[in-house]
């Protein structure tokens, strides 16, 4: 519950900030609110605690928003639950009774969903509200229409894949978060080689991860006996024919670019540069992948047979400076799906920061594209869930009607946990939305920005329901878990066999 109540003040718009600081050598500082990112780094002994900071990880990587109200929702379920536990109601009672109210307070959101997949403006608008709901919570608030639009055309073109592979994040220190953009196409952190063409237009690139430096002896340790300087200079001589036949080689592929994920040494450049063929040295492993991704080529090792060789193809290579780096773009790529965000920030930890936020929302974006049920946001599907609870634990006989209506109170905690965090009043804000939810149809929310109860659908706050969903049942079955255990038992270390 200690660590609920860690990560209980990020929650909602107006949540404030930690700063993870390293123990480690450097010290290095994270600021940051994402709840998965403050659980990862904790150094948990308790091993109930680490359940929580486990359901935290799998919220991000499945949905990758919500991570901190699955763990607060967790904790409060657990504090309803020891209060249950001390007037003698045995765990067992208590899990079937969340059990039964998670089905009914799924139920409830299942009856409430809205889904525009059909009417492709509503959907996008849709996706917009999604994105800037879940960035308002985040560093990106103040410009958070920017990047909803950013992370929105970015999803967009995937096509409704979930693979955020193709969307390539890059962070330049320097301007202000506004300056960021979205670029088509890819762009490689590099620069380009001496005396070779600044611009290609219908480049065929071939992508290789090939050793280029060897006119030196490679083996260590080699002697080589010679009685002459002259033998000497023709080893050398050798080695460099060695060399241009490679290169010879990977220019008869018919390539006007060469990317390397290994050095260039300046001879075989010097012969690359002659033949009017750009080569780019020492792109990391992570980039080489993702341009092969992009440009529809394969990863080559070996050049000898160059039909069997799928080369990668855009329109146009060029250098670009952002901020004072050059950089190497290339557009008009084969894969449609490709785009490069460039992140600029003050500093470091904002880039890092803002790189977060961003890449939640583009995990639940594509996760919407996929499954395009929408709920409003600020605290109404709890009072939906809660009231609908409320009103099964009335109809339950017998204990099990304690633990439901416990449920409901634990759901209520998120609504008051978001007024709280903005400084208002939450229990004359929760009792004044419960009352607006009697009434039929009903979209009243908590506006942390007036301090009221407001109307959701106008502000236009939207969650996807499958992170609404996630939430729920993670939480619930964390909980069941934690409940089912009755005492901790540290073990014994695994015995090793005496090796003599």
């Amino acid at each position: 519950m200690a660590i609920a109540d860690l990560v209980k003040t990020t929650l909602g718009p107006k949540g404030m900030d930690k700063i993870l600081q390293s123990t480690g050598r450097g010290h290095s500082v994270t600021v940051t609110n994402d709840g998965a990112t403050i659980l990862k780094s904790l150094h948990i002994d308790n091993a109930a605690a680490k359940v929580l900071v486990d359901i935290s990880k799998v919220q991000d990587d499945e949905v990758g928003d919500g991570t901190t109200s699955v763990v607060v929702l967790a904790g409060e379920l657990l504090r309803e639950a020891e209060k249950l536990v001390a007037t003698k109601i045995h765990p067992m009672t208590i899990i079937s009774g969340y059990r039964m109210a998670a089905e009914c307070a799924r139920d409830a959101l299942l009856k409430k969903v809205v889904d525009n997949k059909a009417d492709s403006e509503k959907f996008k608008s849709d996706l917009m509200k999604i994105a800037m709901t879940t960035l308002s919570s985040k560093i990106l608030s103040q410009d958070k229409e920017h990047f909803a639009q950013l992370a929105v055309d970015a999803v967009m073109r995937l096509q409704g894949s979930t693979n955020l592979e193709s969307i390539q994040i890059i962070k330049k220190p320097g301007g202000s978060l506004k300056d960021s953009f979205l670029d088509e196409g890819f762009i490689l952190d590099k620069k380009i080689g001496l005396g070779q063409p600044k611009r290609i237009e219908n480049a065929k690139i071939l992508v290789a991860n090939t050793a280029m430096d060897t006119d030196k002896v490679k083996i260590y340790g080699a002697r080589v006996r010679v009685d002459s300087m002259s033998k000497v200079a023709e080893i050398e001589g050798a080695e460099k024919e060695k060399m241009r036949e490679k290169v010879k080689k990977i220019i008869g592929h018919g390539i006007n670019c060469f990317v390397n994920r290994q050095l260039i040494y300046n001879f075989p450049e010097e012969l690359f540069a002659d033949a009017g063929i750009l080569a780019i040295e020492h792109a990391d492993f992570d980039g080489i992948e993702r341009l092969a991704l992009v440009t529809g080529g394969e990863i080559a090792s070996t050049f000898d047979n160059p039909e069997s060789v799928k080369l990668g193809q855009c329109d146009l290579i060029e250098e670009i400076m952002i901020g004072e780096d050059k950089l190497i773009h290339f557009s008009g790529v084969a894969l449609g799906q490709a785009c490069t965000i460039v992140l600029r920030g003050a500093s470091h930890h904002v880039l890092d920061e803002a790189e977060r936020s961003l890449h939640d929302a583009l995990c639940v974006l594509s996760q919407t594209v996929n499954d395009s049920r929408v709920l409003l946001g600020g605290g109404w599907p709890e009072m939906i869930m809660a009231k609908e609870v409320d009103v099964l634990a009335k109809k339950t006989p017998g204990k099990k009607s304690h633990a439901i209506e416990a449920f409901s109170r634990a759901l209520l905690a998120i609504p008051t946990i978001i007024a709280d965090n903005a400084g208002l009043d939450s229990a004359e804000l929760v009792a004044q939305l419960r009352a607006e939810h009697h009434k039929e149809g009903c979209t009243a929310g908590i506006d942390v920005i007036s301090g009221t109860v407001g109307d959701m659908a106008e502000r236009g706050i939207s969650e996807a329901f499958k992170v609404k969903q996630a939430v729920l049942l993670s939480a619930t079955e964390a909980a069941e878990m934690i409940l089912r255990v009755d005492e901790i038992i540290t073990c014994a270390p695994r015995q090793r066999e005496n090796r003599m």
